[in-house]
């Protein structure tokens, strides 16, 4: 049941990323403004409402909506205002959820199945070579296992600044894989421009994703602190 679980909700994520582009150019500097100033309000309105309950939960904003509204700023900003030729950051959504299973100690086997299912599908979807983030997000899961499960429990900085390192890792891996089996040597020199955007991007969005991840990792009967002690059935 979890593995069906994961495995919906991985695709939903691809299909959504799949459209983040349409959102991003057409972003004018009003809107961005806007948009960050909604994700503050309901980021603050739920830490306050968590904080009625337990009163230390106010001194622990937890960004979810507000890291990427500030991106979606910072690069209308960039495009608009300053005239900075900046690639656009466009998030792989589907990454902390791989990142997820892995530092939960997910079972090898399927949770490496589950990340190459939503690899093949990123494939297909996409105009990249097939096979090409197959192997990256199975090579990330199985790196993600190894890191351990004590991140697993740390702060929403924590999370991101992990999903930043791995997504890093990942485009260095998609770039050095273009370089050697891709039929154009120009396209890696191209793509480097936005391995910068796309690590910012996905870090940013890490927090919802984990969120996500948990509630999903509760509804189908797993516990947080229970899984840190070994891998989940």
């Amino acid at each position: 049941m979890r593995n069906v679980a994961f495995l919906a909700v991985g695709l939903a994520l691809l299909l959504l990323q799949a459209n983040l582009f349409r959102v991003v150019d057409g972003a004018s500097l009003p809107i961005a403004l806007i948009l960050l100033a909604l994700a503050i309000s309901v980021d603050l309105s739920r830490t306050m409402r968590t904080g009625a309950r337990h009163p230390r939960a106010l001194a622990m904003l937890r960004p979810d909506l507000t890291l990427p509204a500030t991106v979606l700023l910072g690069y209308v900003g960039l495009k608009t205002v300053a005239h900075a030729d900046v690639g656009r950051p466009l998030p792989a959504l589907v990454l902390p959820l791989v990142l997820f299973m892995g530092v939960h100690e997910y079972s090898l086997a399927r949770g490496a199945a589950i990340a190459f299912v939503i690899g093949y599908a990123t494939d297909v979807f996409g105009i990249t070579p097939v096979g090409l983030y197959t192997f990256t997000y199975v090579a990330t899961f199985v790196l993600a296992r190894a890191a351990g499960v004590r991140l697993a429990a740390q702060t929403t900085w924590v999370q991101v600044a992990f999903v930043a390192a791995f997504a890093m890792l990942q485009a260095t891996m998609l770039l050095v894989l273009l370089a050697i089996f891709g039929r154009d040597p120009w396209v890696p020199k191209c793509l480097v421009k936005l391995v910068l955007p796309y690590t910012i991007a996905t870090a940013a969005v890490a927090p919802i994703v984990f969120r996500i991840a948990e509630s999903v990792h509760r509804a189908t009967g797993g516990s947080l602190r229970t899984d840190a002690a070994g891998a989940p059935s």
